[in-house]
């Protein structure tokens, strides 16, 4: 698995080559919009395992403020990049300033050794809490290959048909 331990990464050189055919195209413009969106459901039931993972983080949390888990679920989504830097799709939990000022939940709750410091009902004494280690990378084990293909799929039926419009 590629990239930070948060996210699952899928890029091809076949890709880059489809985004410039894409651009060549008279409604190039459209044709991208539609492969995105395409890539995009190739990893939603990724995205959707992922948020199930972290729903399934036991919590001790009587706290007024926003839910942690519910707040790091609605941050992860599929990504998809077509030019630029780098072309690819990926599923990645972004970050969450707004939670309770922990702007790397996402992270911390994922990480295998450590977890976070924080202070008990805001005051000392400060204590360092766990979270459900892996739950983001152990989504997808199993099924990255699954999601590679889904992806490979989308990039073909867009190339099929940009060669139907040629011929």
């Amino acid at each position: 698995m590629a990239g930070p331990p948060f996210e699952l990464t899928c890029t091809t050189e076949g890709l880059d080559a489809l985004v410039r055919a894409l651009r060549a195209e008279e409604d190039g413009k459209e044709l991208r919009k539609d492969l995105a969106k395409n890539l995009r459901g190739a990893l939603r039931p990724g995205a959707a395992r992922a948020k199930s993972a972290i729903m399934a983080m036991p919590s001790a949390g009587t706290g007024s403020g926003p839910g942690l888990r519910a707040g790091i679920a609605k941050k992860i989504r599929p990504e998809v990049k077509l030019g630029g830097r780098w072309s690819g799709a990926r599923i990645k939990a972004f970050k969450t300033p707004g939670l309770r000022g922990f702007a790397n939940a996402p992270k911390r709750t994922n990480r295998r050794e450590g977890g976070w410091r924080t202070l008990t009902y805001g005051k000392e004494p400060w204590r360092t809490q766990t979270g459900k280690r892996g739950w983001f990378d152990e989504s997808f084990i199993n099924d990255a290959d699954q999601y590679r293909e889904a992806v490979h799929e989308a990039m073909e039926a867009m190339a099929r048909r940009i060669a139907a419009r040629a011929g």
